[in-house]
């Protein structure tokens, strides 16, 4: 098996554990009274993924590696492991608003207000270069980028209706 088969295969095993971590840490929060938002463009978000994973797995499966971009994704995935850690049961896939409780200023987000965007949206990008798919790459990154205008835009109406104690939003 090809290196590139073998990073795709964990990339696929690690989104696939990561959509069973949120769904759990989602039913956890609405148990706590939490309310989803923008339920509606999630459909939009999960297809996005999808053909970026189906893109890499058509046409990267059996291509060379680009170490020097492969490092950058390993990296990124130290980020995002932070990103996880900080926000612990908080963290999901889906806009989660937990009213009357503070939104999470800790870790990355005492830096940016939206880590876990930032670095979805680099792996988007690297990842396909690692594989040499430049052109999936540029596509994916510009769908990724409109999906979270529509994304950013429903979290920040959300916060700023709900009754929450200065802080950040449940990525």
């Amino acid at each position: 098996m090809r290196l590139s088969a073998i990073i795709l295969a964990l990339v696929t095993l690690q989104r696939l554990g990561e959509l069973v971590l949120a769904r759990r840490n989602t039913a956890k929060l609405i148990a706590d009274g939490a309310v989803e938002v923008g339920a509606g463009h999630y459909p939009l978000i999960v297809a996005l993924h999808t053909a970026w994973l189906a893109a890499l797995w058509v046409f990267g499966r059996n291509q060379e590696v680009n170490l020097a971009a492969l490092t950058i994704f390993v990296m990124l995935q130290g980020v995002r492991l932070w990103i996880l850690a900080t926000l612990g049961s908080r963290w999901t896939t889906r806009i989660i608003v937990l009213p009357d409780v503070s939104l999470v200023s800790a870790g990355p987000y005492r830096y940016f207000s939206h880590p876990n965007y930032a670095v979805v949206a680099a792996e988007i990008a690297v990842l396909p270069l690692a594989l040499h798919l430049p052109w999936v790459a540029l596509i994916f990154t510009i769908l990724n980028a409109a999906a979270l205008v529509i994304r950013i835009r429903a979290e920040t109406h959300a916060l700023s209706q709900a009754s929450l104690p200065r802080a950040r939003a449940i990525p």
